[in-house]
């Protein structure tokens, strides 16, 4: 699952970003409204956790320039809590309405919720297969010839992002500015360590393989036919 956090105060937005992290979610971060509604225009995200009071444009304009091409799911936070706010922020085309301050299961608990409520709108698919590999992307559940998978939070993002982009060759930079930050040191091997232990919990004990190195490349998640197709594959 990918979420944009548009947030100035940088307290909340590291803790609100490192916390959903955590959970496994990939968290792209803005500081103020312009930025924010170009990745939001830009990219395609599960939801959208937006502060009201911030600068270049407020909250609200960038939720009504939003709103003219994107029904993406949109939490606005904001310091005013009273009703009228919460009406407004509501009537202005927001999903959901959390006042500062906030405990952070509560606003977890409504980011689910509104995925949830897109999936059942039948906006966006939370569940995957690849051949006996399936992803439930809500409850995080990962399973294998009907065996449960236990992974951390960032081998479930790996393979979350694998899972969504099957059959689709990802290289080590396309990994790493997705799964961890956009200033990752192409020299680092932590593409490797993390592909090496997701492949010894979703593959290692099976006799069909899924996650393939294709050399000078990257990263595959698929079903490989009798024949393949050309590269060279691991």
């Amino acid at each position: 699952m990918r979420l944009l956090l548009v947030e100035d105060e940088e307290k909340t937005s590291s803790y609100i970003n490192r916390a959903m992290s955590e959970l496994g979610f990939m968290v792209d971060v803005a500081d103020n409204g312009i930025d924010g509604l170009h990745l939001a225009q830009e990219h395609d995200y599960d939801a959208i956790i937006l502060d009201v009071m911030l600068p270049g444009k407020d909250g609200y304009a960038v939720l009504e320039r939003l709103r003219a091409s994107k029904q993406t799911p949109v939490l606005m936070l904001s310091a005013r809590g009273s009703v009228d706010e919460r009406v407004k922020g509501l009537r202005s085309g927001a999903d959901d309405y959390l006042a500062k301050p906030f405990s952070l299961i509560e606003l977890v608990a409504r980011i689910q919720a509104l995925l949830r409520r897109r999936h059942r709108d039948g906006a966006d698919v939370t569940q995957l297969q690849i051949d006996d590999l399936h992803l439930d992307l809500l409850a995080r559940r990962v399973t294998r010839a009907g065996q449960r998978l236990e992974l951390t939070a960032k081998e479930f993002a790996l393979l979350s992002l694998l899972a969504r982009r099957q059959g689709e060759i990802l290289s080590k930079m396309m990994i790493a500015e997705q799964v961890w930050d956009m200033n990752f040191d192409s020299d680092a091997n932590v593409v490797e360590v993390a592909i090496k232990r997701l492949r010894a919990k979703i593959d290692a004990p099976y006799p069909v393989k899924l996650l393939h190195t294709v050399r000078g490349m990257g990263y595959v998640l698929e079903a490989r036919s009798e024949f393949p197709r050309p590269g060279h594959y691991e």
